[in-house]
């Protein structure tokens, strides 16, 4: 059966920078994140920040690889990367002291993805 491409243009881009730098880097982790979002969207992940409150140390970079919802309180500073993240959920992050970010600007900064959890 052949697969379809993705039809938004921002997600394509993203799949496609992801998928460059962790060649360029030889770093695994942003082709995993890559092929995550290929995924059909309705097996996204939705990450609530009670998850990522449970899971993330202070000063951690988290990547959700779909969708960031507000559901739940933040206690730590964190950096949250995610495809799509809702407004409350960037408040609430922001709140805590931490920072919300797309996920080629989190790549950017840290393309060798040191450190890097996923979460979803």
């Amino acid at each position: 059966m052949a697969q379809t491409s993705k039809t938004n243009a921002h997600l394509a881009r993203v799949i496609h920078e992801l998928r460059e730098l962790s060649r360029e880097n030889q770093v695994a982790v942003w082709r995993d994140v890559a092929d995550r979002l290929e995924r059909s969207r309705r097996n996204w992940p939705e990450v609530n920040l009670s998850r990522v409150n449970r899971y993330a140390a202070k000063g951690e970079q988290v990547v959700v690889p779909g969708v960031l919802l507000a559901t739940g309180d933040l206690s730590v500073p964190v950096t949250v990367a995610a495809f799509r993240a809702s407004a409350a959920a960037r408040k609430k992050v922001e709140a805590a002291g931490g920072r919300a970010v797309s996920l080629l600007e989190l790549a950017v900064q840290n393309p060798k993805g040191s450190r890097v959890r996923i979460l979803g």
